[in-house]
C-alpha cells in the first residue's frame, strides 16, 4: 500500500496525516508550540517550534503506523496564511515570525492605501488589513531597521517549513495571495506594488502552484524525520484553500464553512471576474487556475474558548454546552458579538469589542454558552449576506472544524444561513487538502477533482427549520446593528487598554 503526508501548520499546533492510496486515514499526529505576545496586540511565534514540531508528529507517524518510509511517495502542506518569516543570506530566520492574528500595523496598512490608491484592489483584489504580510514587511522596515537590514527574502510560516525539508525556496500562490504583493489575476508578484515600497524582486520567492513538485527530503531532513530521500514534496497552500480541496469545495455551486480558532465562509470562483469591492477577500484557489472568494470571523471558535476558559475553566466543551438545546432561539433576548480580538468581515476594524447585549437576571451560563454561538454564526452569516448580495447561490453549505462536531450546532448553523448544511464522515480539513495535493501531486488522481470524489465523503445533511430561520432573520438585522451602535463605545475604551 502507498502513503501520502498532509502536514497541517496551524496557530497553536501542527497536525500530520498518513492516508492511504484508497483515501482511508491510516494514522494522524500532533504537535503543539508556544505563542507569544510581548506586547497588547502582538502575535509571534519561533519559526523553529514549527520545524521541531514537525519532525517529532511526522515520526511518532511513522512510529504509530509501522508504515515503511519508502511506501510514502509524496508530503504536502497546509499552512497559516499571512504570516512574516524574514530570512537572511543563508536563509535563517532573523527573528520572530509575526503572524496572521497580530494588529500592530495599522499605520503601515494607511501608508499602502495611500501609495497605490485603487490599483490596491484592482491588483492584489483584497483591502489592506493588519493580518497581511506586506504590512508586516513595512513595521519591520520602519520599527527594526537594523534588524531589515540583514533581511534578504521572506516566507510564509508553510513554506520556510518545506524550505527546512527540501533546501529550496518557494511560494504557492494561494498563500502569496494573502501578502499584498502578488498580481492575483496574473499570477506574479506586482511590479507595482514592489516599486511603490522599494522592495527588490528578489526580495520575493519563485512562485508554483499548489500541487508542483518542489523537490525531495534533504539527507538532513530524512535523518531527523524519518522520511525516505525518495519522498517527494509538494508545495502545498493557505490553509483555507487546503481546507476548501479537502471538503470538494472544487467546482462552484457549494460553499465552505469552516470554524477553527478563525471562521472562514469560502465559495469558489472559476475565473478572477467576480468583484466584492473588497468586502471580502479574494484569493488563488489550491486548484489550478482558479480562485475563491471568503469572508472571515476572526474570533470564531476562539470566542466559545475564551467563554470556557474564562467561565467553565477545566470542563469540556460538552459539559458547557450541556442544555443549549433546551433554549430557543435567541438566547432568550441576550445577543453576543464575536468581536473579541478585533473584526475583519464586513468590519475590517482591529480596535471594535464584543458585547454581551440584552443580559437580565434569567440568563444562565447555558444562555450566554448558546448566545455566543449564535454570535459567531451570525457574524459567518455576514459574509453569506454579501455573497448572496452580489448574485451567488448558497444553498449547500459544507460545514468543518469546530462547528461542525456538534449536532445542535450544525442544526443552528442551517437555520440562520438558510442553506443545507452538510457534514463530512472524516472531515480533517486543511490536513486533507494537503494529503490530496500529495496525492495528485505524486500521479494518484489526474485532478483534485477527481482525488475529491474518492477522498471525500459527505455524512449527515441538515435542512433549515422555517419557523427558526424566520425568528433567527429577525434576530440578525438586530445583530447587524451591533457593530454601529458599539463602535463608538468600545473604540474610547481601547486607549484604556493595558
Amino acid at each position: 500500500m502507498k502513503y501520502v503526508i498532509g502536514v497541517d501548520l496551524g496557530t497553536s499546533a501542527v497536525k500530520t496525516l498518513l492516508v492511504s492510496r484508497n483515501g482511508t486515514l491510516a494514522a494522524e499526529a500532533r504537535e503543539e508550540y508556544p505563542l507569544y505576545h510581548e506586547q497588547a496586540g502582538w502575535s509571534e511565534q519561533e519559526p523553529e517550534d514549527w520545524v521541531t514540531g514537525t519532525i517529532g508528529a511526522i515520526k511518532a507517524l511513522l512510529a504509530d503506523s509501522g508504515v515503511n518510509p519508502a511506501d510514502i511517495d509524496g508530503i504536502s502542506f497546509s499552512g497559516q496564511m499571512h504570516g512574516l518569516v524574514l530570512l537572511d543570506s543563508e536563509n535563517k530566520p532573523i527573528r520572530r515570525a509575526i503572524l496572521w492574528n497580530d494588529t500592530r500595523t495599522t499605520e503601515q496598512c494607511r501608508e499602502i492605501e495611500r501609495a497605490l490608491g485603487d490599483k490596491l484592489l484592482a491588483v492584489t483584489r483584497n483591502p489592506a488589513l493588519e493580518g497581511f504580510t506586506l504590512p508586516k514587511i513595512l513595521w519591520v522596515k520602519q520599527h527594526e531597521p537594523e534588524v531589515f537590514a540583514q533581511a534578504k527574502s521572506f516566507l510564509l510560516p508553510k513554506d520556510y517549513l518545506r524550505l527546512r525539508l527540501t533546501g529550496a525556496l518557494h511560494m504557492d500562490l494561494s498563500d502569496a495571495a494573502g501578502t499584498l504583493m502578488l498580481d492575483i489575476a496574473g499570477k506574479r508578484w506586482s511590479e507595482d506594488v514592489l516599486q511603490a515600497f522599494g522592495i527588490p524582486s528578489s526580495f520575493c520567492p519563485p512562485l508554483v502552484e499548489a500541487v508542483a513538485l518542489t523537490g525531495t527530503i534533504t539527507p538532513e531532513a530524512s535523518e531527523s524525520t524519518g522520511l525516505a530521500t525518495t519522498t517527494k514534496v509538494f508545495a502545498g497552500g493557505a490553509d483555507n484553500a487546503c481546507g476548501a480541496i479537502g471538503s470538494g469545495i472544487l467546482s462552484p455551486g457549494v460553499t465552505l464553512c469552516s470554524i477553527g480558532t478563525s471562521g472562514v465562509i469560502l465559495t469558489y470562483e472559476a475565473d478572477a471576474s467576480a468583484d466584492y469591492e473588497g468586502k471580502v477577500h479574494f484569493f488563488n484557489h489550491g486548484q489550478e487556475n482558479a480562485f475563491y472568494a471568503m469572508g472571515v470571523t476572526l474570533a470564531a471558535g476562539y470566542s466559545l474558548s475564551w467563554f470556557r476558559n474564562a467561565f467553565a475553566k477545566g470542563e469540556s466543551f460538552d459539559a458547557l454546552l450541556e442544555g443549549i438545546g433546551d433554549i430557543p432561539e435567541g438566547s432568550n433576548g441576550l445577543l453576543f458579538t464575536p468581536y473579541i480580538v478585533g473584526e475583519r468581515t464586513p468590519h475590517a476594524d482591529a480596535k471594535i469589542r464584543g458585547s454581551f447585549i440584552g443580559i437580565d437576571g434569567s440568563h444562565t451560563r447555558s444562555h450566554f454558552a448558546r448566545a455566543v454561538m449564535e454570535g459567531i454564526t451570525f457574524s459567518l452569516n455576514e459574509s453569506i449576506a454579501i455573497f448572496r448580495a452580489a448574485g451567488k447561490r448558497v444553498d449547500t453549505i459544507v460545514s468543518i472544524g469546530g462547528g461542525a462536531k456538534n449536532p445542535l450546532w450544525l442544526q443552528m448553523q442551517a437555520d440562520i444561513f438558510r442553506a443545507n448544511v452538510v457534514s463530512l464522515e472524516n472531515e480533517q480539513g486543511p490536513g486533507m487538502g494537503a494529503a490530496m495535493l500529495a496525492a495528485v501531486g505524486s500521479g494518484w488522481y489526474p485532478s483534485l477533482k477527481a482525488c475529491g470524489d474518492d477522498f471525500v465523503k459527505q455524512a449527515r445533511t441538515y435542512i433549515p427549520n422555517e419557523e427558526a430561520s424566520l425568528r433567527y432573520e429577525r434576530i440578525f438585522g438586530i445583530y447587524q446593528e451591533a457593530y454601529g451602535q458599539t463602535k463608538g463605545i468600545n473604540h474610547a475604551l481601547y486607549a484604556f487598554r493595558n
